[in-house]
């Protein structure tokens, strides 16, 4: 087998690529280690930037995404019971976020590809890559029961934190950076009418909690727990207990329904550089993570392969390696941008129950600005909605 762009993994990453190097002429191969139900159904994160729905329609592929995604033009910071909302559209010039689930987001990517006769193996075994450092890499798999070998111009590593595109990569050329956060989030996926038209983050003495939502009929809501937390230890009625004192305030009532999901997400900050290596570049979470507080996992994604796409574009018609070289930089910029966002949100509104009493005050005090300053609700704003995508 051969083809221009190798693609590992059917993430929002891979398939947004594949999909961009199509409309531009290139061939790809994705290849998936799960099966296509599995891919379609696994519930991750619900926001997108402005910059990554602009991106989708451009791409012909957020018909969707305009029907049934929810539009937002501000979020809620609930604190000490009261609610303080940042005007997003109003602070940015016009910038809304839009709530449609990643899982909705990659069906619409793999119905494009497939029906635009892209090919994506799904259910692949034992991916190896090879010769990433010279002018023709290969990978090797399983498929069908057969072992396979894919020759291409160059491997695009969009395989998750746990892939093997980022460990191909030789001891000593990559600087890891990481932050592991002292709590985690417990969420739950509820057949309930959402109590709010707005996300609502909430601070508690007891713990952050946030209220999101999925659908007119479905909700997402999450509290912070400790890393450690057994989930067998929350039964879904003490669930609903603590998100009702969590989020409590006068003249609101929390709608409860039946939990369809469950799980623990620990938090982490990490990042790896540079995102390239010979003809492999990583992008996603291969090469990055974020904690969910910012909302900026999927949408650094899509910004890395339109970053890429572009630079693959130039080179395979030009022949300049110029974009390719700066790849990594480029991308870098904006990953680390993400990242003091995210680490700022999270460090802002969940509790460490290590902290000393000085700690928890100042703590306070940076909500009680973000929350009375024009200034301070600005910035917040821009990032949340997120910058054009370069």
């Amino acid at each position: 087998m051969r083809t221009q762009v190798a693609i590992i993994g059917a993430g929002p990453a891979g398939l947004v690529l594949s999909h961009l190097l199509y409309l531009e002429g290139i061939d790809s191969v994705v290849l998936e280690r799960r099966d296509r139900e599995y891919v379609e159904r696994r519930v991750r994160a619900g926001v997108l930037e402005q910059g990554t729905v602009d991106l989708l329609r451009k791409m012909g592929v957020a018909e969707r995404l305009d029907r049934e995604g929810l539009v937002h033009r501000g979020i809620i910071l609930r604190v000490e019971g009261e609610d303080h909302r940042i005007a997003l559209s109003d602070l940015t010039g016009g910038g809304v976020i839009t709530v449609y689930g990643q899982q909705e987001v990659v069906k619409d990517l793999i119905k494009a590809r497939l029906e635009t006769g892209g090919q994506i193996l799904f259910e692949v075994e034992d991916v190896s890559l090879h010769d990433i450092n010279t002018s023709e890499p290969v990978v090797r798999f399983r498929h069908g029961g057969k072992q396979h070998e894919l020759r291409c111009d160059v491997i695009a590593g969009c395989d998750g934190s746990h892939g093997v595109s980022r460990p191909s990569i030789p001891a000593g050329v990559l600087t890891t950076y990481e932050r592991v956060y002292p709590f985690a989030w417990l969420g739950i996926l509820a057949a309930a009418p959402p109590s709010t038209d707005e996300l609502i983050y909430a601070y508690h003495e007891r713990g952050f909690a946030l209220h999101s939502l999925r659908s007119p009929q479905i909700s997402r809501l999450y509290i912070q727990v400790r890393p450690d937390e057994d989930i067998a230890r929350w039964p879904d009625e003490r669930i609903w207990e603590e998100l009702h004192i969590r989020l409590a305030r006068e003249g609101w009532s929390l709608t409860e329904g039946p939990v369809l999901e469950k799980g623990i997400t620990t938090m982490r900050s990490f990042l790896v550089e540079p995102m390239q290596y010979g003809r492999l570049f990583l992008a996603g979470d291969a090469a990055h993570i974020v904690p969910a507080t910012g909302a900026k996992g999927l949408n650094l994604a899509v910004a890395d392969v339109k970053v890429l796409a572009e630079a693959l574009v130039s080179w395979f018609r030009t022949g300049s390696t110029d974009l390719l070289e700066r790849y990594s930089d480029t991308c870098l910029r904006r990953v680390w941008r993400a990242e003091y966002f995210s680490w700022w949100m999270t460090s802002m509104l969940h509790q460490n129950w290590d902290a000393d009493p000085f700690e928890r005050r100042l703590q306070l005090a940076q909500l009680r600005y973000v929350c009375s300053s024009r200034a301070a609700a600005t910035s917040l704003a821009e990032n949340y909605v997120g910058f054009a995508l370069v």
